[in-house]
């Protein structure tokens, strides 16, 4: 697996340009999340989760907040752009003081290549998953695994 090298920082914000955000310190992992919640946010087969530290996250314009209830039964929050509604962040009381990023908001996403893939029991069936990659059918216990695999094939563009 070729080395994805990270240019930081990286900047993002939603469609209208309301809202701007920058990272300045490298992510944790990127990993995409089948649950039907996440393909109803996006329209799409997934969502894409880019988790990172918020100190390491600049924050510019007004957004709103919805709590949610996942289909585990716990809390998540969706950060969205006041004035366009699109979602950029989301978080989980267990997430400590990290985030998600939804990847797809990035200026450039570029040199995204996800660590695994979460939910899959409900991913679209026209989807394939490659062999040797990361898959947990519904939510892992925690992310050390797709932590690790994230820090195998990445490191910061000097």
């Amino acid at each position: 697996m070729a080395e994805i090298k990270v240019k930081l920082p990286q900047t993002g914000g939603c469609q209208c340009g309301a809202v701007r955000y920058e990272l300045s310190g490298m992510p944790l992992t990127f990993y995409l999340c089948h649950c039907t919640e996440c393909q109803k946010q996006s329209s799409s087969a997934f969502g894409e989760s880019l988790r990172v530290r918020s100190a390491d996250l600049r924050i510019d314009g007004q957004m709103a907040e919805r709590l949610r209830t996942s289909p585990e039964g716990k809390s998540v929050l969706g950060r969205f752009c006041l004035k366009c509604g699109t979602r950029l962040f989301h978080s989980r009381p267990g997430y400590g003081e990290t985030l998600n990023i939804k990847a797809g908001t990035l200026d450039d996403t570029s040199w995204l290549k996800p660590a695994g893939h979460i939910w899959t029991d409900s991913k679209q069936s026209w989807f394939e998953i490659g062999p040797g990659e990361l898959s947990y059918p519904r939510q892992p216990e925690n992310d050390h695994a797709l932590i690790a695999r994230w820090k195998k094939f990445t490191s910061i563009s000097e």
